[in-house]
């Protein structure tokens, strides 16, 4: 040809290089095999989580249900059921009000799920390694104070969204480029640094966790939880550390699905390893769910101050 046109942007050549055609919109979408799938997953983890709570409701007045926090345990599985639901908003058509929420809730279920985390090592570490008088940690625990940490870490976040959402706020994109006859609707997160920064902050979170769960590993108790908790931390850390190459390294699609079973993963990691002992004492052993096999096991040399 003695004049070539280049296509625009919403469209590509075809292959004899002499027309040019619409470029088909691609998102991941609930019909799509992949899309599906994760779908799939997040329902059945949503509906397992919602059975596990009816579990601990149930017996909520057994002794591995009330040396654990109850209280703690219910908030950590309604947070970890807003986690898996959470992750259908980055699944099916975006625009810009999920491409806002999926930001939002996201950090705030897991920043809420994390600090009840914390709130549950930090309590174990009270009554067993802390100095302080006696009277005065069971001021602590019976007045509940490492319980205020939840409120505090949410707070956190609500001012880094503020600031998020009044600088740069995410929005609908179009990724004109990643496919070659297809325009790809992704969400941007309009501020890398903010995006990042929530990361980070629940990365914090997460391994102060599992420094604080870690440091009461080895605590006498019958139902001490510190060491499910502590690599239930570290599987999560290591989720959203490997997540962030590996999210840089994709493009379109790929790209969401990656968040998406970062979410499905770290909160299944959570629910699993923290629950999941619990859970099979309660329907497997139910014996050892006794006051009767508390008081005949052999005694630990140092006492536990809430039963003092």
């Amino acid at each position: 040809m003695v004049k070539c046109i280049k296509c625009p942007d919403s469209h590509y050549a075809n292959t004899k290089k002499k027309h040019c055609l619409q470029k088909v919109v691609s998102f991941l979408d609930h019909k799509d095999p992949l899309g599906m799938s994760l779908t799939t997953i997040a329902l059945c983890f949503f509906v397992l989580t919602t059975v596990v709570l009816g579990l601990f409701v149930k017996h909520r007045d057994t002794p591995i249900v009330k040396a654990n926090n109850r209280t703690l345990s219910y908030m950590l599985l309604i947070s970890l059921k807003v986690c898996f639901l959470c992750s259908l908003l980055f699944i099916g058509h975006p625009n810009t009000t999920t491409c806002i929420l999926q930001q939002i809730i996201f950090g705030g279920a897991f920043t809420v799920a994390l600090a009840t985390v914390l709130a549950k090592a930090i309590t174990v570490v009270i009554a067993f390694k802390v100095t302080f008088p006696r009277r005065v940690v069971r001021w602590l625990i019976i007045s509940k104070a490492p319980n205020l940490i939840i409120p505090v870490c949410s707070l956190v976040h609500l001012v880094f969204c503020g600031i998020w959402l009044g600088t740069s706020p995410p929005f609908l994109d179009k990724d004109a480029h990643a496919q070659h006859e297809h325009i790809i609707l992704v969400c941007n997160k309009g501020s890398d640094f903010a995006f990042h920064g929530i990361l980070g902050y629940l990365c914090s979170l997460a391994l102060g966790s599992y420094i604080m769960a870690f440091l009461s590993r080895n605590l006498p108790d019958t139902f001490n939880e510190a060491k499910f908790l502590s690599f239930s931390m570290l599987v999560f850390f290591c989720v959203w550390v490997t997540f962030l190459p590996v999210y840089h390294s994709t493009k379109g699609k790929v790209m969401v699905a990656m968040e998406v079973f970062s979410i499905l993963a770290s909160s299944a990691a959570l629910l699993g390893f923290i629950f999941g002992p619990k859970c099979y004492i309660i329907l497997i052993r139910p014996e050892k769910n006794s006051i009767y096999n508390i008081r005949n096991r052999p005694h630990s040399k140092r006492k536990n101050p809430l039963k003092t």
